[in-house]
């Protein structure tokens, strides 16, 4: 199992902007660092706790600082975007990092981003879908352009010239596009099955339950079988919350004190999807009362936290009740306790994924 990293990132209100750009980026560098293969980071347009506007602008300024680790939009949120310029500035950081980048696409799920790019009411995945086709057009057709689509009709019929290279566009580094992976949320998503008729893979989203992510692997392998192409367990990654430390003091200091920075991020989260969703993602058994859905009860079930051992037990747990998969995506969470989440992705890295594969 590969070890990878993935951040929406979510900070509490109020933090400093500045403050909190630099610890994202320390932390993906620190995962470099560490032997992460992958970095996945998300973003938000109108929130005051999620704080990178553009994952790309966000890449980019990692390109000359990282080496090895490739780096993953989670994900440019394409109903949010016009897929021209989108295309444009992927290709751009694709070709920064010289094909260490992996295109992570969605519709965008934050209800206020809806409202601000006037989408609210309107099928968002459609858009999405539209925007793709776009892309991978403008990445594999030869210009001039001709387009036509429900939203956007993109062309540059009128202006191109070929022997001063106007009206045509920049190729990404890796041809004909990079790798495009998706964000699995919904039980027996068939969004999942499209995606994978279409070649792209999925990754299971962290603050989902198990019995969530448990059915997003026959999806997968069914979207493949469409295609006629091996659903391999390698290609499926699975994020998860995860906090290791050396002692079980400092596990219930970070995890169980009031306003941790687990227990905000996921009533964040709760709270953003009762507007669209309800609670029913964050109950491990539908017979839970909305009432019970509290912090403590959701850092329970969705965090796996506890002392080396601990984790490595919990984590095969975990994947034997989902089945195999190809990479493990450690979710960045907020530093307001630097010392603690630098040393828990050490001893992830250095501790707990070699005991695991051990095992495995």
């Amino acid at each position: 199992m590969k070890l990878g990293f993935f951040t929406m990132p979510l900070h509490p209100v109020g933090r400093d902007w500045r403050q909190t750009l630099e610890e994202d980026r320390e932390a993906i560098l620190l995962a470099e660092k560490l032997g992460f293969e992958e970095a996945f980071i998300g973003e938000h347009v109108t929130d005051l706790a999620e704080t990178i506007t553009s994952c790309l602008i966000f890449i980019a300024t990692l390109a000359r600082d990282t080496k090895r680790i490739k780096l993953g939009s989670g994900t440019v949120n394409l109903a949010n975007r016009h897929p021209a310029a989108t295309a444009a500035e992927i290709a751009m950081v694709d070709t920064l990092l010289e094909g260490r980048f992996i295109l992570g696409v969605g519709p965008g799920g934050l209800p206020s981003d809806a409202e601000m790019f006037q989408t609210m009411d309107e099928d968002r995945n459609a858009i999405f879908l539209e925007s793709m086709e776009h892309m991978i057009a403008l990445w594999t057709r030869q210009p001039p352009y001709r387009l036509e689509g429900k939203r956007w009709r993109l062309t540059t019929e009128r202006t191109f010239a070929s022997d001063i290279g106007m009206g045509a566009m920049l190729m990404p580094f890796q041809r004909p596009h990079p790798p495009i992976v998706v964000t699995a949320i919904l039980p027996n998503s068939n969004g999942i099955a499209a995606a994978a008729a279409r070649g792209w893979t999925p990754i299971s989203a962290n603050f989902v339950h198990p019995w969530v992510i448990k059915t997003h692997w026959p999806k997968y392998a069914e979207g493949c079988a469409r295609a006629g192409r091996e659903a391999r367990p390698e290609d499926w990654r699975v994020a998860k919350s995860i906090f290791v430390a050396d002692d079980d003091a400092t596990v219930r200091r970070v995890t169980r004190a009031a306003g941790n920075v687990f227990g905000d991020y996921f009533r964040n989260l709760q709270r953003k999807a009762q507007r669209t969703r309800g609670n029913a993602f964050f109950k491990h058994d539908p017979s839970v009362s909305d009432a019970a859905v509290t912090e403590a009860y959701m850092t329970d079930h969705l965090l796996i936290a506890g002392t080396v051992s601990e984790v490595v037990d919990k984590l095969l747990a975990f994947r034997e009740f989902i089945g195999p998969f190809g990479t493990l995506l450690y979710c960045g969470h907020d530093w307001s306790d630097a010392r603690a989440m630098r040393r828990s992705m050490e001893l992830m890295a250095e501790e707990v994924m070699p005991r695991l594969n051990r095992m495995l």
